[in-house]
């Protein structure tokens, strides 16, 4: 029997593709269906996409909160219902004279935390369904705010009504929501026409690459992708445990470790009190 497929790769998405074909012509490329990933992009966006195969797939949940790394171009006099370029325009009006010193200073005002409304095409659910499907029927629902963090936002150029900024977030920031808060606060609308991400956490965009040229050689291990973690390496016996998620005593400070034995990472464990509760299993 052949060994199952397990790792990561970074993947730099095409435009007009979502998230999950990119997904599905990996799945066919490997010969797997146990293909998942992090960090959707919309249809219109590119960048930086983490896929998960094989047992990697349970590390989605330590990977989703790194933070991200975008470059955008916002679009001013014009609003669509989507918040970026493949919607319908909804409104249009003049753009006011916009000063680069003034344009700055706003983007500046974005950093820290705040509370952010997600936009209603988005894939969050609401009993059941997602917000888009409301959307799509017209259907007008209460969105929760969510708190985000802005760690950074730099102004990168601004012609013919386009400023393209970029900026790190916090998991859970929209990037659509954000340019229209920033048309807003200049006093005017605007959209998304562009957005690529370039980074989550320590994972670049620079070394991404075309699910076109993927094959097994290009997946990045389990233990690679962690490597932010400690990991310990456990003796015969306490390796037993840990793969049957036994609670361990182990001498350390830290939130969170991996444990391994010769064959490699067995689980995540968190500690909790004085011992570490087994997590996740990672086999």
């Amino acid at each position: 029997m052949k060994n199952m497929v397990n790792g990561c790769l970074l993947i730099n998405k095409e435009k007009g593709l979502t998230s999950r074909q990119e997904v599905n012509k990996i799945s066919k490329i490997l010969k797997t269906k146990k293909v998942g990933h992090i960090g959707t992009l919309d249809p219109f966006a590119t960048g930086l996409l983490i896929v998960l195969v094989g047992n990697a797939t349970k590390i989605s949940p330590f990977l989703e909160k790194e933070d991200k790394t975008y470059i955008a171009s916002l679009k001013f006099g014009e609003a669509t219902d989507t918040l970026d370029i493949d919607g319908n325009v909804i409104k249009s009006e003049e753009v006011p004279e916009l000063s680069i010193d003034k344009i700055k200073e706003v983007l500046k005002s974005f950093i820290g935390e705040s509370e952010q409304v997600p936009p209603l095409y988005s894939a969050l659910k609401l009993n059941g369904k997602h917000y888009y499907d409301y959307a799509r029927k017209g259907i007008e629902i209460e969105r929760k705010v969510r708190k985000i963090r802005i760690y950074d936002i730099q102004f990168v150029s601004y012609t013919n009504h386009v400023l393209t900024f970029a900026a790190k977030v916090s998991k859970g920031t929209y990037i659509r929501s954000l340019g229209e808060d920033i048309a807003t606060r200049l006093g005017t609308i605007g959209h998304l026409i562009e957005l690529e991400r370039l980074a989550i956490g320590d994972f670049s965009l620079s070394k991404a690459i075309k699910s076109d040229e993927v094959d097994e050689t290009k997946l990045i291990s389990i233990d690679k992708m962690l490597k932010d973690y400690k990991n310990i390496l456990l003796d015969d016996k306490l390796a037993l445990k840990a793969k049957n998620g036994v609670s361990l005593y182990l001498n350390l400070q830290d939130e969170y470790v991996l444990v391994s034995d010769k064959d490699g990472i067995i689980a995540m464990y968190q500690k909790e009190n004085d011992k570490y509760i087994c997590l996740r299993g990672l086999r």
